[in-house]
């Protein structure tokens, strides 16, 4: 089977770079652990070194298992090419690090996920590197900042974990303005959702943890984009020595298999399950794309081809103790620091997404400690409805 760009996503979910069989015949992509490659022939080894032709030489570098995950992600989100490193905030701390310098500057929003608010906050201007951060649905101050300069354009959406859209085209086209690479975290979208380099973006980021690998049983990140800019990424990055391991890469390809078929159950869960908790009385607030009442619903229903399976709400009441009291009594959901899985998992910003951040940087980042995200998995909805519901009416 060829690598058929008209092929449809659920298609080069299962064979996006698997065509063919592999060592020994193998059917399944093999796991392969070794640290180093052997040549009998040093011409050939020199010219493997120098890039001149394919292989691997140590698995810092690259490794077979891991370059099969890369190019199934590269396949899915259609750039030129792909590389991973250890986690999430792997590969977004060594996509900033390997393209600023001190006195560049880098234009984000105020609620990107709490690791990556604190590289813009803390650790860039370390470097003498500066950073805006702009109020998270004002276009239009992004798009001022922007104009000033800048050598980044950070974007996240939707936004962990108060699920806001950025209109990804426009912002791009300011960020091509002024020559500034545009990065997008797509990891509450996924490729199945959404594909921000087809809307402009230079490049796109995943925690592969989350719904890339789909069973919370594996860690990894990717980026995806220009074979330019992925080369000057990776060149950080091997001498960083910030690894994806063989076996988490062939846990995460596993999970691909059916990220299609995960994807379209986790769309329609979250949103009839946002529907429902619209209307529920003990509920104050439901933050989903895919509702009309969203601010970006607009934006999201043009961009996106599904509203994904995050949401998150305020129960009535609106304190943290009142979402500690919901999610105590939830029986089918993991309470847990993670996201994207095929179980229903829950937690507050406090807990999960900001743990990193004070009380008062969360504010700042408009996030209320009364949040409740939710990340619905592919369970029957009913049962999830029927759980939240007798969660929201205890002690009502």
């Amino acid at each position: 089977m060829g690598q058929d760009k008209k092929h449809a996503m659920g298609t080069k979910a299962v064979w996006g770079g698997e065509e063919g069989l592999f060592e020994g015949n193998a059917t399944q992509v093999p796991v392969v652990h070794s640290v180093s490659f052997g040549y009998e022939d040093m011409d050939e080894w020199l010219d493997v070194a120098l890039g001149k032709r394919s292989g691997h030489i140590y698995t810092r570098n690259t490794n077979p298992t891991v370059s099969v995950f890369e190019e199934k992600v590269r396949l899915l989100e259609g750039g030129e090419a792909a590389t991973s490193a250890s986690s999430g905030m792997g590969i977004i701390s060594n996509t900033l690090f390997s393209l600023l310098k001190p006195g560049d500057r880098v234009v984000s929003v105020k609620d990107t996920y709490g690791g990556t608010n604190r590289m813009f906050s803390e650790f860039l201007p370390r470097v003498n590197v500066d950073v805006t951060l702009c109020d998270t649905t004002d276009h239009a101050a992004i798009e001022a900042e922007v104009a000033k300069g800048c050598t980044v354009l950070y974007l996240e959406t939707p936004t962990n974990p108060t699920i806001k859209i950025l209109d990804i085209e426009r912002l791009a086209k300011a960020g091509k303005a002024v020559g500034a690479v545009v990065m997008a975290d797509n990891t509450f979208a996924t490729p199945v959702n959404q594909n921000p380099l087809a809307l402009g973006a230079d490049l796109v980021l995943h925690s592969a943890t989350k719904y890339l690998g789909g069973h919370a049983d594996a860690l990894g990140g990717v980026a995806v984009g220009s074979t330019e800019l992925i080369k000057t990424i990776y060149s950080y990055r091997e001498i960083v020595g910030n690894v994806l391991e063989p076996m988490s890469a062939y846990l995460l390809l596993r999970g691909m298999k059916t990220l299609y078929l995960r994807i379209e159950r986790q769309n329609a869960n979250a949103l009839e399950i946002a529907r429902f908790l619209e209307g529920h009385p003990g509920v104050e607030k439901v933050f989903y794309p895919g509702l009309e009442s969203h601010p970006g619903h607009e934006i999201a229903r043009r961009q996106m081809r599904g509203f994904g399976g995050m949401l998150s709400f305020v129960a009535k009441g609106g304190t943290y103790e009142d979402a500690c009291r919901v999610l105590s009594g939830l029986r089918l959901a993991r309470r847990a620091a993670n996201l994207g899985a095929v179980e229903t998992i829950a937690g507050t910003p406090a807990t999960t997404s900001h743990v990193e951040c004070t009380r008062e940087e969360r504010a700042a980042m408009g996030i209320p400690e009364s949040l409740i995200r939710y990340s619905v998995g592919i369970e029957d909805v009913e049962d999830l409805k029927a759980d939240l519901d007798r969660a929201l009416r205890q002690d009502a």
